[in-house]
């Protein structure tokens, strides 16, 4: 198992906290030197936050637990390819390497719908790991969907 599997799946444990939760199942750590210094799930319906994407609540645990809003050195692992909101938090934490699971073809804002974290016109350029685990994290989304249209939820 490579490292970026098994980070991945720490991100997939976050991922399954949210769908217990009744979130919408994604998970996203940030790593530096080997350690997690963010870890974090969606938390939108619980904390009545559009912003709680998982990606920002684990780069703002991460800033915190540095003691700077720089996270260079830094990975972030997500189980959903990041948004536009979240890729240009990445963006603004200057950090270097990305590493997501699932293409995200509706808000992917890192190669399915845009490419925010490799434009050059960008003060700040990432690397990007892609299709990481990807059909595990695609599943758990898919499962998650099916079931809310089964209860005929939005």
């Amino acid at each position: 198992m490579s490292d970026h599997e098994h980070y991945m799946i720490i991100a997939l444990e976050e991922a399954r906290t949210a769908m217990g939760e009744g979130e919408v199942p994604v998970g996203a750590i940030v790593v530096r030197e080997d350690r997690v210094i963010g870890r974090a799930h969606n938390q939108r319906q619980q904390l009545h936050d559009p912003t709680a994407h998982a990606e920002m609540v684990a780069i703002t645990q991460a800033a915190e637990s540095l003691g700077s809003w720089r996270l260079d050195g830094s990975t972030l692992y997500v189980t959903l390819e990041p948004c536009p909101m979240c890729a240009g938090a990445i963006l603004l934490a200057r950090i270097p390497t990305v590493v997501y699971g699932a293409a995200d073809p509706k808000a992917g804002a890192v190669h399915s719908l845009f490419r925010l974290l490799d434009d050059p016109r960008l003060n700040h350029q990432c690397l990007v790991v892609s299709d990481v685990l990807a059909e595990p994290c695609g599943r758990i989304l898919s499962e998650f969907f099916q079931e809310q249209r089964r209860l005929g939820k939005k």
